[in-house]
């Protein structure tokens, strides 16, 4: 064998390391950027913890269900702030979830061929508008709407009813708890009706067909065959307009009424950890208790939303083991 053969075979082809080199290229940026985003995330942390670390060592753990507020005396809890973020994040998921259903299902399964683009569209732009603008169409159109009509309403259909009756009481001023939810909702209805409709058209043709061989109906096919099929995305849909919920700002501000105290009725006025962070941080001054407070809620409403994913998660993974 010639000398120029054994070196052709010893080394590889110039092609060759080109393209390991930028393979290795790619997934040196890739670990890079799973690493930046990790040290992103983790700086956020950290520097909200440190950052509300001395609320956390003045007021204690009961700083987390104290409901005074009170920056004269320098008197801070973040209770209020908890519960109207929970409540109205909660409402709002109840208020979207069947709504959200009913258009993936319209679109997938009921609507004409010419129809299902231009609503579907409609949908997704409704996820391109901004929330301040949400914020200020609740607060000049919904929020009269819900004080002349529908609150009173409420009052006198279910406001005497025993038990859940006390959760619709009181004068129907049309912000509060209740409207947040509603613009909440609205606002993340595209999110989880878009997933829902995407996840619905990829379940395989065969196997609705199958079942409508079988006598099914479309709302049978729906709930044995489409449902079970796609159940993991669509609970990430909704966890992900769950995230939404709890982290909006300025839509809550302008309807929620942003009163520091906890009401019985859905009516009453509240406010969330991202409208009182949102309305009093630019009148905090540095390095005051204040601020330290301020950057504690931000905390808060970081570990809330760790928890919400990680219960979703473990859910899912209990049902895929199941």
């Amino acid at each position: 064998m010639s000398q120029a053969a054994t070196l052709s075979i010893a080394s590889p082809p110039r092609a060759a390391r080109r393209s390991n080199l930028g393979d290795m290229i790619f997934a040196g940026a890739c670990y890079a950027a799973g690493a930046l985003v990790l040290l992103l995330l983790g700086g956020i942390i950290v520097e909200l913890f440190l950052g509300g670390l001395p609320a956390f060592r003045a007021f204690g753990l009961p700083f987390l269900w104290s409901t005074e507020w009170d920056p004269v005396t320098e008197v801070f809890g973040a209770g209020v702030s908890i519960y109207g973020t929970i409540v109205t994040a909660v409402l709002a998921i109840l208020f979207a979830v069947p709504v959200a259903f009913g258009v993936a299902f319209f679109l997938t399964e009921l609507a004409p061929p010419w129809m299902r683009r231009p609503v579907g569209t409609a949908v997704e732009l409704l996820a391109a508008v901004p929330s301040i603008i949400y914020g200020m169409w609740g607060f000049f159109l919904i929020a009269p709407l819900m004080a002349q009509h529908v609150q009173p309403a409420l009052i006198d259909s279910l406001g005497e009813l025993p038990g859940i009756g006390v959760l619709f009481q009181g004068p129907p001023f049309g912000t509060g708890i209740l409207t947040a939810a509603l613009i909440l909702a609205i606002m993340i209805l595209p999110f989880i009706a878009a997933t829902m409709r995407d996840v619905f058209e990829q379940v395989p043709p065969v196997f609705k067909e199958s079942a409508y061989g079988l006598g099914c109906t479309t709302w049978e096919v729906m709930k044995g065959v489409v449902l079970p099929y796609t159940r993991i995305s669509v609970a990430g849909g909704i966890m992900l307009g769950l995230g939404r919920a709890l982290g909006e700002t300025m839509a809550v501000t302008f309807v929620i009424g942003n009163a520091n105290r906890i009401s019985t009725t859905l009516f009453g006025p509240g406010n969330t950890i991202a409208s009182v962070v949102a309305l009093e941080f630019g009148e905090s001054e540095t390095d005051s208790l204040k601020l330290s407070a301020l950057l504690a809620l931000g905390f808060i409403l970081f570990v809330l939303s760790f928890i919400v994913l990680a219960a979703s998660r473990y859910l899912l993974r209990s049902r895929l083991k199941a």
